[in-house]
């Protein structure tokens, strides 16, 4: 009743702030956003309820990396990603914290700080009131304080990446028809299209020549920012292409390109010196973590095809990963002109509405960037998925396990009342970014390519 209210009064708050156009400081959100995540963190640590994965899975990666063993294989799979997030559990366990603090410290902190990150990447005079609006998300509080998801570390990352990347400038950035399929014309114009292929590598030399160092670095940071996220889960791939089209130049989007890579092999390959792993383990640590089960039913359409209960549905998955893949090339093409956060908010959204299977955990994957760039059904679809993880973690929970899967059944069939909702929260009337074409609005560091031949674009 107590996290309950307290979400629900939230609610309220970011939905009166959005009325009288509060504009709040950034401190003030920071300190809502402490306050709120401490006191449901607290009623979540000492509750006789935990979560299953929580204890099961994530746990024994901790206590794997104490005891100096691989967190994949002393988890016995529980744990499937690399061990970055397991080396923090770890350094705050062998500080003496009870491990219902540590595992939810760690997802805390990393909500903490995407409240300053989401002010930075909605810009402009309502900065603070996203902010505030996100310190207050019942969702993402649900996901980092009852149930300890990583999903917030990923984010914090990620998020981090979008701002790094989009530097300086206009907060609406043009997309690719507008940005790099210009420059590509303009350079084709210059140099002719069936010219000499002498012609052609003047093209892409003066294609990858830096405007200056700073965008190198800025790419790099972002980079490696992103590379991060990824060794949190592997589900921030859906973030590269915003990531890269922010950058302002080829050079800068290949360094970010190379050291997203990078992070994660960096993490892989220091396995043995890290996590004890012998060398002739990380084959099985990497097919294990690449083994995810075909389990559908949560989520969306697969659980009008299992009754509402898990299922090992192989066909389901793969159809669902296919149409995953459709839907995400069908968004790329119909927002290629959007600005690149839009892009991606779309990306993320379509995700929700195809994907057969699907823990509440990842309704968060699109919170930062829908809060800080809301569309008309922004706050519906906020309300919404907020309402049904609700649900499941604060009344479902409070049942034994055949009432939880009688429960089950019709929760997970309902989620799909949520999906055009998801659909109509797409930003459909930021197909096109109002971003200016002459790149000087983009990036006071990015000069026009002009002169030597080259017409304006």
């Amino acid at each position: 009743m107590l996290t309950g209210a307290v979400l629900v009064i939230g609610v309220l708050l970011a939905l009166l702030a959005q009325w009288r156009d509060w504009r709040p400081s950034l401190t003030t959100a920071i300190l809502v956003g402490i306050a709120v995540r401490v006191l449901i963190m607290y009623t979540s640590a000492i509750d006789s309820w935990q979560p299953v994965d929580f204890m099961e899975s994530f746990k024994p990666a901790a206590v794997a990396v104490l005891n100096g063993q691989d967190p994949v294989l002393g988890s016995e799979g529980g744990w499937h990603f690399l061990p970055m997030i397991p080396y923090m559990y770890a350094g705050l366990m062998w500080l003496g914290i009870p491990w219902e603090w540590a595992g939810r410290l760690v997802t805390v902190i990393a909500d903490i700080a995407l409240i300053p990150l989401v002010a930075k990447l909605a810009g402009g005079p309502k900065a603070g009131l996203r902010a505030f609006q996100y310190a207050l998300n019942p969702l993402v509080i649900m996901i980092a304080c009852i149930h300890g998801q990583v999903e917030p570390v990923a984010l914090a990352f990620g998020v981090a990446a979008f701002v790094v990347a989009r530097g300086r400038g206009s907060l609406d950035r043009p997309g690719i028809a507008t940005d790099l399929v210009a420059k590509a014309r303009s350079g084709l114009a210059a140099y002719g299209v069936g010219g000499s292929a002498r012609r052609s590598v003047t093209m892409l030399r003066r294609a990858l020549r830096p405007v200056d160092r700073e965008t190198i670095v800025r790419g790099v940071f972002a980079g490696v920012l992103m590379g991060l996220a990824l060794t949190a889960k592997s589900w921030p791939i859906w973030l590269i292409p915003g990531m890269l089209l922010l950058l302002p130049n080829l050079r800068s989007r290949i360094a970010a390109l190379v050291f997203t890579g990078a992070v994660p092999v960096f993490f892989l390959v220091t396995l043995p010196i890290f996590a004890g792993t012998a060398l002739n383990q990380i084959p099985e640590v990497i097919r294990q973590m690449g083994g995810i089960r075909p389990i559908v039913g949560e989520w969306g359409w697969t659980p009008w095809f299992t009754g509402g209960n898990w299922e090992l549905w192989a066909f389901g998955a793969a159809l669902g990963t296919y149409l995953i893949y459709l839907s995400v090339i069908v968004v790329i093409l119909l927002w290629r002109r959007a600005d690149p956060i839009d892009m991606t908010i779309a990306i993320l959204l379509i995700f929700m509405v195809v994907t057969p299977r699907l823990g509440a955990q990842y309704l968060t994957w699109f919170m930062p960037f829908l809060v800080a760039r809301p569309t008309r059904f922004a706050w519906p679809a906020i309300i919404g998925v907020s309402v049904w993880a609700g649900y499941g973690y604060l009344y479902m929970t409070q049942f034994g396990d055949t009432p939880w899967w009688l429960l089950h059944a019709d929760w997970s069939r309902a989620s799909i009342v949520l999906l055009p909702i998801l659909v109509a929260a797409m930003p459909w009337g930021r197909m096109v970014s109002k971003g200016a074409l002459h790149p000087g609005a983009l990036d006071p560091r990015v000069r026009p390519l002009t002169g030597a031949g080259v017409p304006p674009a």
